[in-house]
């Protein structure tokens, strides 16, 4: 598992998956801060990170309980602190989640045991950051 980094220009780089998929990313910056602001910057890879890793133990645990999603969307937000390196100090996630007879107790234990065991994001993040999180469900 690794990443290999191009050098674009300015602060723009594209990140390769080593493992020949030939998936990438792009990475920049603000103008303000020297970028051209045509990728995504790397603390929000974190976040997406956080997001991705976490929805995908949540949406394979509701699939297991045969829960019957529809649609399903995170929104993740972060609060940096004021000096360098400025970490990620509070992390807020929000999980709606839409489908027929979606059970509660079923989305909060998927939550649950992706913070608690199963999401290495959710596990790096935690000791770093206050990681507060919640859902929406709607039934139709």
């Amino acid at each position: 598992m690794g990443i290999k980094l191009e050098y674009l220009q300015d602060l723009q780089f594209k990140a390769y998956s080593d493992n020949g998929n030939g998936y990438s990313v792009l990475l920049d910056t603000s103008k303000e801060a020297g970028g051209n602001d045509e990728g995504i910057k790397p603390t929000d890879l974190i976040l997406a990170g956080l997001a991705g890793c976490s929805s995908m133990d949540i949406v394979s645990i509701l699939k297991k309980k045969r829960q019957n999603i529809t649609d399903y969307r995170v929104n993740v937000t972060g609060e940096r602190a004021e000096t360098h390196p400025r970490v990620f100090t509070k992390i807020s996630i929000i999980y709606e989640i839409k489908g027929k007879n979606i059970d509660e107790q079923a989305v909060k234990r998927a939550i649950e045991l992706s913070k608690d065991k199963y999401c290495s994001v959710w596990a790096m993040l935690k000791n770093a950051a206050l990681i507060e999180w919640s859902y929406k469900i709607e039934n139709i």
